[in-house]
């Protein structure tokens, strides 16, 4: 790809074709599905689509994934249209992509390839690029074969002593696997430091909300809206990849937590799924969606407009369940992109979610019913929580601001008289409060951390 985009004057030209088998037991209908693959390939910078096809097959060829008269077709089109990359919407084994560039003349991806291909180009934070690294690394090793074909084993034996195309292989495998070892471990430095990070916001005594869903579902238009950040936000598929958190007060949520001023969360921006994600990444970005497994309330965040928004909160579900995010946990569908919608259906979405519980029709993007929605983040908070509060009474020097402030802004004091000694502070908290702030006591080097 770097190749292409680089030094060819003009945009990759670029045709995706979608196999369809014709014993599939996918949910999804192709013509959608192509229309998701074609969405991918925009998602690639240089990248100009000449062309998209349904590609229907009886059964796959071990060889070339399609028959002969298919494999004709579609090479015509390819050189009509002077087709630089081709994108396979499925898997492709190292054989056949190898015998289809031969065939054909051009590059070709398959799905893997090119989520890789984005995820390569979206990736920010030192986390993320190394996981990308260490998922690409996974995918290039099981496709060594292409490179080396042409040298063959030219000894017999038991494999000790191979031919020049059996060494070059192995030595390039044990050159990744070595790779590989590096990045991993340089993850698990990265992966303590997210645990230090995260320990230190277990001090905080506010609750996380985790926004999910589907790619391009509205995610980080939403978290904007919410929080006034400007995370990048574009009708893209993959537009987020780094997980973002954000220390916010709901604005007109009136949570006892906030002393009035509304309820204040940590709001966090994750990663969107998508159907078949390719294995390599499943690993690679679990860590990254660490904040779903500490989340008080989710926000599954859905494209209501899409027509096949049920598929996409099915492969949703998948998704949460693969990671173990407890079933206990309070979830809220948000049914987002309602502005795209004719007004009688909006209006019908909005009365649905007035009548059904954990359910809230919105647009991010105009700003259409999120207040209703905040209301129900402070409603599902304040039930999920359910955090008895006790009284206490605290003694604080005058010089210990840091400590008074805390409280002060954790919406806990009731009021505070001051004396000989210091402050004496009258709270009504509740356990998580009182361990939070019981954390500000702890050493140095911790708070550091």
């Amino acid at each position: 790809m770097a190749e292409l985009t680089e030094t060819e004057a003009r945009p990759t030209r670029a045709y995706v074709i979608h196999p369809d088998l014709a014993s599939r037991t996918q949910r999804r209908e192709p013509e959608h599905a192509l229309a998701e693959a074609v969405a991918l390939a925009h998602a690639l910078p240089g990248i100009e689509i000449v062309g998209d096809e349904v590609a229907r097959l009886r059964k796959p060829d071990a060889g070339r994934l399609f028959g002969k008269g298919k494999l004709a077709e579609i090479g015509e089109r390819l050189t009509e249209g002077e087709v630089d990359l081709v994108l396979v919407d499925g898997p492709v084994s190292p054989v056949q992509q190898r015998n289809l560039e031969k065939d054909w003349g051009v590059k070709l991806l398959d799905r893997t390839g090119l989520i890789l291909e984005i995820f390569a180009d979206r990736a920010r934070t030192r986390e993320g690029v190394l996981q990308v690294e260490l998922a690409a690394l996974s995918y290039q090793r099981t496709r060594l074969v292409r490179a080396w074909t042409h040298l063959e084993r030219q000894r017999g034996g038991l494999g000790f002593v191979g031919g020049p195309g059996e060494t070059q292989i192995e030595a390039d495998r044990r050159a990744i696997d070595e790779q590989m070892t590096r990045l991993r471990r340089q993850l698990e430095r990265v992966v303590k430091t997210r645990t230090l990070h995260r320990a230190a916001r277990a001090k905080v005594p506010y609750p996380i909300v985790a926004l999910v869903g589907y790619t391009n579902a509205g995610k980080s238009t939403l978290f904007n809206r919410l929080t006034g950040a400007e995370v990048l936000a574009k009708d893209m598929l993959f537009a987020t990849l780094d997980p973002t958190m954000r220390a916010i007060r709901l604005p007109g949520a009136k949570g006892a937590a906030g002393g009035g001023q509304g309820r204040k969360i940590i709001l966090s921006d994750t990663v969107g799924f998508i159907s078949d994600l390719p294995t390599e990444l499943v690993a690679a970005f679990r860590a990254t969606l660490e904040e779903v497994l500490e989340a008080d309330l989710i926000l599954h965040v859905r494209d209501i407009s899409h027509p096949e928004t049920e598929e996409q909160a099915a492969d949703v579900a998948e998704i949460l369940e693969s990671l173990g995010v407890d079933e206990d946990v309070a979830l809220i569908e948000v049914w987002n992109k309602i502005d795209a919608l004719s007004a009688d259906t909006r209006a019908a979405l909005r009365r649905t979610d007035a009548r059904t519980e954990g359910i809230q029709a919105v647009s991010a993007l105009s700003g259409e019913g999120l207040d209703d929605l905040i209301a129900a983040i402070d409603a599902h908070l304040s039930e999920a929580l359910d955090e008895p509060k006790t009284s206490a009474t605290v003694t604080l020097p005058f010089s210990d601001g840091r400590r008074r402030a805390w409280l002060h802004e954790a919406g806990v004091v009731e009021r505070e008289e001051s004396g000989e000694n210091g402050v004496t502070l009258h709270l009504l908290w509740t356990d998580r409060q009182k361990a939070g702030f019981a954390a500000l006591n702890a050493p140095d080097e911790d708070e550091e951390a």
